[in-house]
């Protein structure tokens, strides 16, 4: 007999594929083990989904990388070298699996689990089409910023526990920069949220009569620029600056705990591509989106990957002070900016009921999208006229393993 949702309210309910898998073992199973049972395969969908993506992300940039410098790339396990992800996690599970004396074994043991845990939290609220998130949250925006944080503890954890100073070194410039870039980013995405009405990534999806690209470009600009530094990515992969303080935060560790440090790091990429794709670019919206919907989402999910790529093939690694320069005196000028036209378009644009139309959208869009590309003109004038002041002349003192620096 097939079972009845045990909650008219239960948030689970509202995934179609849930529903599906409860329908489905409710025919053989008691009602409350169904709700177990569908629960259960869900996380096992998603679990087996992030780290499935964090390998094929990995293939995909190393492929990539190669053909912007000119080489092949990966190309020997498997065809076109498909298969490399799995030699290299075969090659780390035979690794020995080594602590430094002194380390603090319980928090040391502890990172890869806890740098782990947020994408998974994460990835359960994104929308890959229509009534496919697995909770889709009121508060959705907000949740992927709370849990996105928790990072911020896990890098401090594997540079304090790991007894190294290399590692207390890049931890220290990891979590400055994450603690940087969190304003900025947090602030581009008000903007988002006025102009939605609601902080629901679904709501947010539908609420793109056109995509959030052309109505929030600087916003989008600020979010992808403190997401590539708080990702670590180049150029601003200062914490792993090898000709100074080695591999960074996650030096000391090796065999399984290093793959899942390094999974947690390229799955984090896909999960801002994926966030990106919901916020910015309409989500699963496009032709016949009731049907392919997931296609479209992936396909769009695929070019933000593509332009993290190209950005790091392209930029060379920055200064920390410039790293800093850029946060404080760049990004945030320009997430001020865009809250202070956001709202004030809002005010004047919205109708009675708080509601933005398809016209307003437009109009917004044809004031935002001059108003980003002055401001990214003019502030970066300013900030690189104040970082060229800066001439780097090694001194023997060294601050957090970076070399100080003199004013000319």
């Amino acid at each position: 007999m097939s079972c009845q949702p045990l909650a008219v309210d239960n948030i689970l309910f509202e995934n179609a594929l849930y529903r599906v898998i409860y329908d489905a073992v409710g025919w053989v199973l008691p009602c409350w083990l169904a709700y177990i049972a569908a629960g259960l395969v869900i996380m096992l969908i998603l679990v087996n989904a992030v780290l499935l993506g964090a390998a094929l992300v990995t293939w995909l940039e190393r492929r990539l990388l190669g053909r912007f410098h000119n080489r092949i790339g990966p190309n020997r396990w498997g065809p076109f070298g498909l298969l490399q992800p799995i030699a290299d996690l075969a090659k780390l599970l035979t690794k020995e699996d080594m602590m430094p004396a002194g380390a603090d074994k319980i928090t040391f043991n502890l990172v890869p689990l806890v740098m782990m845990a947020p994408l998974l939290l994460m990835t359960a609220v994104i929308p890959f089409s229509k009534n496919t998130a697995l909770a889709d949250l009121n508060v959705g925006v907000l949740f992927i910023l709370a849990i996105g944080s928790l990072t911020t503890l896990a890098i401090f954890m594997a540079g304090w526990s790991s007894n190294n100073r290399y590692a207390l070194f890049g931890a220290a410039r990891a979590v400055a920069v994450l603690i940087s870039y969190e304003v900025p980013v947090v602030l581009s995405l008000l903007g988002i949220v006025m102009v939605a009405g609601s902080m629901s990534l679904a709501n947010i999806v539908q609420a793109q009569a056109i995509p959030f690209l052309l109505v929030q470009p600087l916003a989008l600009f600020v979010f992808i620029t403190g997401m590539s530094a708080e990702l670590n990515r180049t150029p601003f992969d200062v914490a792993e600056a090898e000709s100074e303080i080695i591999a960074g935060y996650h030096i000391e560790y090796s065999g399984i705990k290093f793959a899942l440090i390094f999974a947690a790091e390229t799955g984090a990429m896909l999960v801002v591509a994926a966030t990106i794709t919901t916020l910015f670019l309409s989500g699963w919206v496009g032709p016949f989106a009731e049907f392919i919907g997931w296609f479209w989402f992936l396909l769009k999910t695929l070019l933000v990957l593509f332009v993290f790529v190209w950005v790091r093939a392209t930029y060379p690694r920055l200064r920390v002070d410039q790293i800093m320069a850029l946060s404080w005196k760049f990004l945030l000028p320009l997430s001020l900016i865009n809250l202070a036209a956001t709202t004030l378009e809002v005010f004047f644009l919205r109708d009675s009921a708080g509601i933005l139309a398809t016209t307003d959208l437009w109009v917004m869009a044809g004031i935002n999208i001059p108003l980003a590309l002055g401001c990214i003109f003019l502030f970066g004038i300013l900030v690189r006229d104040k970082a060229n002041v800066l001439s780097v002349r090694p001194t023997t003192a060294v601050v957090l393993g970076v070399a100080t620096v003199e004013v000319s």
